[in-house]
């Protein structure tokens, strides 16, 4: 790790689809990409919660347009990314959280990244309360054989996207219709369900981000606005 603590903006985007949060994600990225060079990258943490949508990753051929329709008809959307990983489902009640970081100012390895995702998110979920939550061989964060939290990451030239989706108050009915990240006899679970309480997104919002700042040893500032240009970006 450098000694001088790197930077991240904290962009809270709300609630919006799918598609929008991806936009987001590729304008803070693209264009920041172009317009500096890797130590003066601006490093963001987009928070968010999506419409209901089922998203899949690179391996896209194990879904069929009839599946996509199927899915569709529950009264979800249906994207296919540049993710790794397969079939997850995002929705209200699930916090999606986006780093979009240049590892050049970390530790340029998309090995030590992930792992460090991972470590990020099991210490958000011991300061909330679910000490047994861990990383296992099995892509995600896990409460026993459930899945609590789902991890999909895209990485070019050190510049990353995409990210987590850990489950707060999530309806975990939307999972009954797929084989989440497809992972034969295993489940989903949620803060709220591990907990015995309604857990919103706000209140996760701020143990992930201490976890955060900790886990990747980085500082952290609030984005008064959504960025909507570049202009904004730069």
């Amino acid at each position: 790790m450098p000694s001088v603590r790197p930077l991240v903006t904290v962009v809270r985007a709300g609630r919006h689809s799918y598609s929008a949060g991806l936009q987001l994600q590729q304008r803070l990225a693209r264009s920041n990409q172009i317009l500096h060079p890797p130590a003066e990258f601006r490093n963001y943490l987009v928070l968010q919660e999506h419409d209901p949508v089922y998203t899949v990753g690179l391996r896209t051929k194990d879904y069929t347009a009839q599946d996509e329709d199927r899915l569709r008809r529950l009264g979800a959307d249906f994207h296919r990314t540049d993710r790794g990983g397969l079939i997850t489902f995002h929705g209200p009640g699930q916090l999606v959280a986006y780093p979009i970081l240049h590892l050049g100012q970390f530790m340029p390895s998309i090995r030590w990244y992930v792992a460090t995702l991972e470590r990020m998110v099991v210490e958000a979920c011991h300061q909330m309360g679910i000490p047994s939550a861990k990383a296992t061989k099995d892509t995600g964060i896990w409460v026993g054989d459930n899945k609590i939290c789902a991890i999909g990451i895209h990485g070019s030239r050190y510049v990353t996207t995409h990210g987590i989706g850990l489950n707060c108050c999530t309806d975990l009915q939307w999972f009954e219709h797929i084989v989440p990240c497809g992972i034969e006899g295993k489940g989903v679970t949620s803060l709220s369900k591990e907990l015995g309480r309604h857990f919103p997104v706000e209140e996760a919002s701020g143990a992930l981000l201490n976890s955060f700042a900790k886990v990747f040893e980085c500082r952290l500032q609030e984005q008064a606005t959504i960025p909507a240009s570049a202009a904004e970006i730069g």
